[in-house]
């Protein structure tokens, strides 16, 4: 089932883990050990989660580092749903495996 415009993974962050607990972005940037222009891209939604972003939150914060990359899949693909217009995309006959 597909979910209904899932959060990109920095609003996910902000909305669960800094906000409630009163941590800025740049503490959580110097957790991380990356430039806080770079953690501010991703709270903001402007950029991707890389792998190794994803290994970086899952030590700073918890859950794994499959879990952060399938969030921000999740994203990207709804997103891409909106925007791609697969009218004109043919299906490939192919014999059976």
């Amino acid at each position: 089932m597909a979910m209904h415009n899932p959060p990109h993974p920095g609003e996910f962050i902000s909305a669960v883990y800094l906000e409630p607990n009163g941590i800025s972005g740049r503490e959580l940037a110097g957790k991380l050990d990356v430039a806080a222009s770079t953690l501010s891209r991703i709270l903001k939604g402007t950029s991707r989660l890389s792998p190794e972003m994803a290994l970086r939150l899952s030590k700073s914060i918890g859950r794994s580092p499959e879990s952060w990359l399938a969030m921000q899949d999740a994203h990207d693909l709804w997103v891409a749903r909106q925007h791609v217009d697969l009218d004109r995309v043919g299906r490939l006959d192919l014999a059976a495996a």
